[in-house]
């Protein structure tokens, strides 16, 4: 009879016991783990935060759906990338690359990249370290391309997705996308949907826990109103705060009162853009792309952030 002698790996079983951390909701997950079990960021993030020794701030775009996140955040992150001075972008690790890439081969196939989708397992999130003129040590940052869909749903009803608010709960600077295009047209609703936003922001930093007796709570994040698809209307980039307090009063007067830190801006990223129909669907192309006012929200964020 044939003895077969099997080595138990005691090693491996015990690096199970110990959890590791989530960087976004602080849930513990197994070492291996590439999602976190309960909010579905990627573990990537904590892996390296570990390994850098360094605590990376986080930065968020939102927005209603369709109103740009991920045409402006995919080509800020190319441009950022592309320039030595003033602002210069790297991306840490992979999967941080994604967006950018997913956004500059959809534009240059004359299409707008795919919706993002709810599920927050298949969001893209960007890693990376930002070197800035008078800053002393490059600042590490997440910026996650989260739903617009999935925002209000979490606004509309807490707890449907737990990465959201923990991401929002943790964030220091905020870049908060109205579509110009759609208030053009007349529509209301993204007036409502920002004023939603900030409101949610502020009722949840007074629900923060102080901590110690005598400690303030952390500082409202900066905010940069982007009024994107800008190219529909010129008047907002000659005065983007005068149109705001025009074309979205209950946003302008809002954040006046609540946001001690905020910033009208307008970019675009389409000069140029026709229509095409697709299974009876009206599409929009864009035929030149023509970025403007892409950089300037974001480095405005920058110097609010504090100084290392």
């Amino acid at each position: 009879m044939s003895k077969a002698t099997v080595s138990l790996d005691s090693y491996q079983l015990a690096q199970y016991a110990v959890q590791v951390p989530c960087y976004i909701c602080e849930g513990g997950n197994n070492h291996d783990a590439e999602l976190c079990r309960y909010c579905q960021a990627p573990m990537a993030l904590a892996h390296q935060a570990r390994a850098q020794k360094v605590h990376p701030q986080m930065i968020a775009t939102i927005g209603t759906a369709d109103a740009g996140k991920t045409v402006y955040l995919g080509m800020l992150t190319d441009m950022l990338s592309r320039q030595a001075k003033n602002l210069h972008l790297t991306a840490r690790g992979a999967f941080s690359v994604s967006l950018q890439q997913h956004t500059i081969a959809s534009l240059s196939r004359c299409r707008f990249p795919a919706k993002t989708p709810n599920e927050p397992d298949r969001w893209n999130w960007v890693h990376c370290q930002v070197r800035m003129d008078g800053r002393r040590q490059p600042a590490e940052l997440i910026m996650p391309d989260l739903a617009g869909e999935a925002i209000l749903e979490e606004i509309d009803h807490p707890g449907t997705y737990p990465v959201i608010k923990a991401f929002l709960s943790r964030c220091v600077g905020l870049m908060l996308l109205v579509d110009s295009a759609r208030l053009e047209e007349g529509e209301n609703d993204q007036d409502f949907f920002t004023m939603k936003i900030v409101t949610y922001l502020t009722e949840m930093h007074r629900q923060q826990p102080t901590g110690k007796k005598g400690r303030k709570p952390a500082p409202l994040p900066a905010v940069s109103i982007v009024f994107t698809k800008a190219d529909h209307c010129d008047e907002s980039f000659e005065d983007p705060a005068a149109y705001a307090r025009r074309r979205t009063p209950g946003l302008f007067q809002l954040c006046k009162e609540q946001l001690p830190r905020h910033e009208f801006f307008a970019a675009c990223v389409v000069g140029a853009y026709t229509y095409r129909w697709e299974l009876e669907t009206k599409v929009q192309v864009p035929l030149r792309i023509e970025p403007r006012g892409i950089i300037p929200p974001f480095a405005w964020l920058m110097q609010q952030l504090p100084k290392t």
